[in-house]
């Protein structure tokens, strides 16, 4: 097993900051500078546009948007519209592939991830052959997931995993861009009310093992950079 950092902040970190200090650790993982590193988060409200998003998908207005307290972010994955909130766990693994990448390899390892974990408080989930990403129930998604590659070698973004998510934030989009599809949580799904905080040390476990990596906690430096009192000194 090789050394990783994880960084798993307290609160829900705003989603533009938790942006910004992802790509920045994947600048330096480019440059070896630090091991691969793992963040596990909540971010508040949010509607995110990966690159193949249409504007049409997005079927609230920007009042309606704004007026429910979320915000709406174009970004530089892969994917279409997708929503990240409270009762949802998102993890963005910064990993380097190598020379030789295995971009699709990626993606089904993160998928491994959440079914494993899954599997450990019963549930069974899967993927679908016939739709790229994701872990499902059924035809209901469970975790939608969606990356990008810097000079394809360090990942970035991740996965996003409804533990008890309240869903009915998924009416404002057409979520991954698959209008035939629902969306489901683990809660919902085993029948009682599974939180982050108990899938977050399933994750991290499964995490390790799939990907290989001893996991230790982040010299403050870079755990910092997802907190805004840091992020406000720094631009001042």
């Amino acid at each position: 097993m090789r050394p990783g950092w994880l960084i798993c902040p307290e609160g829900a970190v705003p989603y533009g900051l938790a942006n910004e200090a992802m790509h920045r650790l994947a600048e330096r993982r480019l440059a070896g500078d630090i091991p691969d590193t793992v963040i596990l988060l909540e971010h508040p409200p949010v509607f995110t546009a990966g690159r193949r998003a249409k504007p049409e998908e997005l079927l609230w207005s920007q009042a309606q948007v704004t007026g429910r307290g979320a915000e709406v972010h174009r970004i530089d994955r892969g994917g279409s519209f997708t929503f990240h909130g409270p009762g949802q766990l998102v993890g963005y693994p910064i990993l380097e592939l190598g020379v030789s990448p295995d971009a699709a390899g990626h993606l089904r390892r993160m998928e491994e991830v959440v079914i494993r974990s899954a599997a450990e408080i019963g549930l069974e989930l899967h993927r679908r052959p016939d739709v790229q990403t994701g872990v499902w129930s059924g035809e209901r998604k469970v975790c939608a997931i969606g990356v990008r590659l810097i000079r394809a070698r360090v990942t970035l973004h991740g996965f996003a995993m409804n533990c008890n998510t309240d869903l009915s934030w998924y009416d404002g989009i057409v979520a991954c861009g698959l209008p035939d599809h629902g969306v489901a949580s683990l809660s919902e799904l085993a029948g009682r009310d599974v939180s982050v905080r108990e899938m977050r040390p399933l994750i991290e476990r499964q995490l390790a093992n799939v990907f290989g990596l001893d996991l230790a906690s982040a010299p403050p430096e870079a755990a910092g950079l997802f907190a805004p009192v840091q992020a406000s000194a720094i631009n001042a």
